[in-house]
């Protein structure tokens, strides 16, 4: 049974009024009585319905209650605590105090409702001696008119203070997508605790996960010495390559998240990037509580481990996860990783094999060739195109900034790889055996000069059909007499 300890506050004010004035409405006093009655029970004590203090009540207040409860239908509903009239109503202050109390919010906007209290008495006693609301007024003001105390930003740039004001003007709901791989979550986490390097320097590595929205399934996990664009793909990849293609795949606006060679490779991919808004990590939220079980359970249990290594590290990441992650029972879910995953529905595709995921993520830059020895030039490396080649002058390029063992030409128009392109070899071409290049069509090789060019003797047949002399005075040449 209850003890009543759970009941609202209501509820416990009218038991305990209704406990006092019960016995006289059961058994009304006789003519005269009444106030005998009521004194007798202002007389006793009766224990606080919250606290149990001992406390009494007045006999007015006792008359009060009963003639409240004898007249209503519901005695019960009559004791409780009434609501009062100007509940929802904004507070009434006067037009000094309003004007001088959101001028002072607009200066101070991460001071406390105390503080700006405080600050206000002065200010309306040196401006005209009027006397300031009460702090529950300003409080309830400041509430009412949504003039919240602001956190002080930390970086106070546009954008900063653009998704502040978003934050604070539109709602923020949780949401949940209804099928597998229709959205994965991408973030990066930096660990707190260090791992010992090769080098022999202590690191702070960083968690990048990839989890799946409806399931919670975290498709993978792996620990980098740097959040880089190369580490981002390479954990994307495996990722891909256990679970397939999602529908769409979100992410913060991080630097490697908006690096030319990731956005391209999704988009070759046909997965749609969905970067959040930028200072809105709150959008990306379902992260925050596996990096918080990553804290408090799996890097809790690396505690003994003096000289933790970037590869222990991994491969208890990856037992934790699969032994104990994907086989314990979400609270929100009801139910497993695992079994949310494998229970579907499943909108993800197939994925490609290593080799055309690698290809994916590269991108295309456009570059001049020199017509001298047909190279060109990649991020300060000079690059051989092949002789068949040698008559184009602008060059499309696909190559990924941290691997030029696979830079490739591409056809401009199709977007089709041409051919593989390596980097010069200097000392291969000191050999000085030199490849024939492919003869044309057309005999190129140069015969003597016949004549006046066709285009200018035209010119001379028309100026002389003006009947025009020709516009200048010749000179007498010194061999002829005058």
């Amino acid at each position: 049974m209850s003890d009543g300890n759970d009941l609202p506050q209501r509820d416990r004010w009218a038991r305990l009024r209704f406990a006092i004035i019960g016995p006289l409405l059961a058994a009304p006093p006789a003519a005269g009585e009444l106030h005998e009655a009521l004194n007798a029970l202002a007389a006793k004590i009766w224990r606080h319905p919250f606290t149990g203090f001992e406390l009494r009540f007045g006999c007015s207040t006792l008359e009060r209650w009963y003639y409240v409860a004898k007249r209503a239908g519901d005695p019960v509903q009559a004791l409780r605590n009434q609501v009062r009239h100007d509940i929802g109503r904004f507070p009434s202050l006067p037009a000094e105090a309003v004007q001088a109390l959101i001028t002072q919010y607009h200066e101070h906007p991460g001071w406390t409702a105390q503080l700006h209290h405080d600050n206000l008495r002065v200010t309306l006693a040196a401006a005209a001696g009027l006397k300031c609301p009460s702090y529950p007024s300003v409080r309830r003001y400041l509430r009412a008119q949504g003039l919240l105390r602001r956190r002080p930003l930390k970086r106070a740039t546009d954008g900063a203070i653009a998704a502040r004001d978003r934050l604070e003007q539109r709602e923020v709901r949780s949401y949940e997508v209804e099928h597998v791989l229709q959205l994965v979550h991408l973030d990066f986490h930096h660990g707190s605790r260090k791992v010992l390097t090769r080098g022999g320097e202590y690191l702070k590595p960083l968690l990048v996960g990839f989890i799946d929205d409806r399931s919670r399934f975290l498709c993978h996990a792996q620990w980098y010495t740097s959040e880089g664009t190369e580490q981002l793909v390479h954990g994307l990849c495996q990722a891909l390559q256990k679970v397939g293609l999602p529908r769409s795949l979100m992410t913060d606006r991080g630097s490697a998240m908006i690096a030319g060679e990731f956005t391209t490779g999704l988009h070759q991919l046909g997965i749609l990037h969905l970067p959040t808004l930028p200072y809105s990590p709150h959008v990306n939220g379902k992260q925050e509580n596996i990096w918080g079980r990553v804290e408090g359970r799996l890097l809790a249990m690396l505690e003994g481990e003096a000289n933790l290594t970037l590869e222990q590290l991994n491969v208890a990441t990856q037992a934790w996860v699969s032994q104990e992650y994907h086989r314990t029972v979400h609270s929100e879910l009801g139910a497993t990783p695992m079994q949310r995953y494998l229970a579907g529905p499943n909108v993800g595709r197939e994925c490609p094999g290593s080799d055309e995921l690698r290809s994916a993520f590269r991108i295309e830059v456009k570059r001049k060739q020199r017509r001298s020895d047909g190279t060109v030039s990649l991020e300060g490396q000079r690059f051989e195109i092949p002789s068949r080649y040698r008559r184009l002058d602008q060059i499309h390029l696909r190559y990924a900034r941290w691997d030029f063992s696979g830079v490739d030409l591409i056809d401009a128009r199709s977007g089709q790889i041409l051919c593989p392109v390596r980097p010069l070899d200097k000392a291969a071409n000191a050999d000085a055996l030199r490849r024939r290049v492919d003869a044309t069509a057309i005999d190129t090789s140069a015969i003597p000069a016949t004549g006046i060019a066709p285009l200018l003797k035209q010119m001379i047949a028309d100026y002389a059909a003006t009947g025009l002399p020709p516009a200048y005075l010749p000179t007498a040449e010194k061999n002829e007499s005058v």
